[in-house]
């Protein structure tokens, strides 16, 4: 392990069929008014929403609702939480729904208090929480973001066409995350295969990254491993439990900071995307997607030793007829394999994107890397390659 760390998550997870169960025990260490988020109604198909209402009233809880959060959180949105925040004295906010969901509760949950600006204190400068935190706890409906177990806020400021992240110290973490992999058996298609590949982003982008002999990268590749083998069966059978689940706790830990420990990291397809949906609204793992091919063949060969383990290790591919050069591009071919097998986009264009985005895009992302240190011009050719 090249670097120290220090690791702590406060975040208590109850997983599987029966995990609702807990809820009413855990709202027992809480104040009497909830703020109950969710997003545009699914979860009132899925009867969770009636569920979730009778347990709060059960305890005696007043609720008030915050509704309609959107795939891409926005800033006006979270502005409309601190506002029912500090005009009803919430107690608890309760998230109920997928990463966007989590991530606008605990963005809410950092500003409700903040007597600045919270976008330009949190989102811009980056400024420690130096404010009361309202406590977030969640119910988990779509697996993907792994927001139910970090301090993690992807906000989007529509206005300045800014899509923004901050990975809040772990006191912002939910305190509580609900996983009953069969709330995510509805969510279409689409949606499953996004989280599917928002999850694998995470884990890629926390993998390549360094050349020391550590032990994390082992953990990566074995829950690669789990995801590529779970998508397959959840792709033909979407309420395979096993599967399912299986994907569910992948997502969890690929993003939960174990898969980062004692790592560099590269960020910058993630960063990319951010940008690509502040101007697209795209949904976030297909964003990703579109740009994971073009990106990691830009910069391989400033790690190729990592991308010839990745194809190894990962993918199963025998390299000992190759080149270096083939051995690693034969890794991330399999990726581009994997990215039709979900039925997500390999373009751009696909996503609503015009060639006059691209410089825009390029310009506002922030640069950074790991392998290959990106600026505005790498990035250019990158989305170029993509579109």
């Amino acid at each position: 392990m090249k670097f120290d760390f220090n690791y702590y998550n406060p975040t208590k997870i109850y997983f599987g069929r029966t995990a609702l169960d807990n809820l009413s025990g855990e709202l027992s260490g809480y104040g009497k008014t909830v703020l109950l988020m969710y997003g545009k109604g699914s979860v009132k198909k899925l009867g969770l929403y009636d569920k979730v209402v009778e347990i709060l009233k059960d305890a005696g809880k007043t609720v008030v609702e915050l509704s309609g959060i959107k795939s891409n959180p926005s800033y006006s949105q979270l502005l409309e939480g601190v506002r029912l925040v500090r005009e009803n004295n919430v107690d608890l906010i309760l998230a109920v729904g997928g990463g966007s969901v989590i991530d606008c509760a605990k963005g809410i949950s950092v500003s409700a208090y903040c007597d600045e600006n919270p976008w330009k204190k949190y989102w811009v400068d980056f400024k420690d929480v130096d404010n009361r935190i309202v406590p977030v706890g969640s119910i988990l409906t779509m697996a993907g973001t792994g927001s139910e177990m970090n301090g993690g806020s992807v906000i989007t400021n529509e206005d300045e066409k800014l899509k923004n992240g901050r990975v809040f110290p772990p006191q912002v973490n939910p305190k509580f995350s609900i996983l009953n992999p069969e709330y995510t058996f509805t969510v279409p298609a689409y949606q499953m295969s996004s989280g599917i590949f928002d999850t694998m982003s995470h884990l890629m982008e926390q993998y390549f990254s360094g050349d020391d002999d550590n032990t994390t990268d082992y953990i990566l590749e074995g829950v690669m491993r789990s995801l590529i083998h779970s998508a397959g069966v959840a792709v033909k059978d979407s309420k395979n439990y096993e599967a399912r689940s299986n994907i569910m706790w992948c997502a969890t830990i690929g993003l939960n900071t174990v898969t980062g420990l004692s790592k560099e990291q590269d960020w910058e397809v993630h960063m990319i995307e951010h940008q690509l949906g502040a101007y697209t609204d795209c949904a976030h793992g297909a964003g990703l997607a579109a740009i994971s091919v073009p990106y990691y063949k830009y910069i391989y060969k400033s790690g190729i030793d990592k991308f010839v383990r990745f194809s190894q290790n990962v993918w199963g591919i025998n390299t000992d007829s190759m080149t270096r050069e083939e051995a690693a591009e034969a890794g991330i071919e399999k990726l581009g394999e994997f990215i039709k097998e979900l039925g997500l986009p390999s373009t751009l264009k696909e996503l609503g994107a015009t060639e006059d985005m691209l410089p825009l895009i390029a310009s506002s992302t922030i640069p950074g890397g790991g392998y290959k240190k990106m600026n505005s011009d790498d990035i250019l050719k990158v989305l170029k390659e993509c579109y």
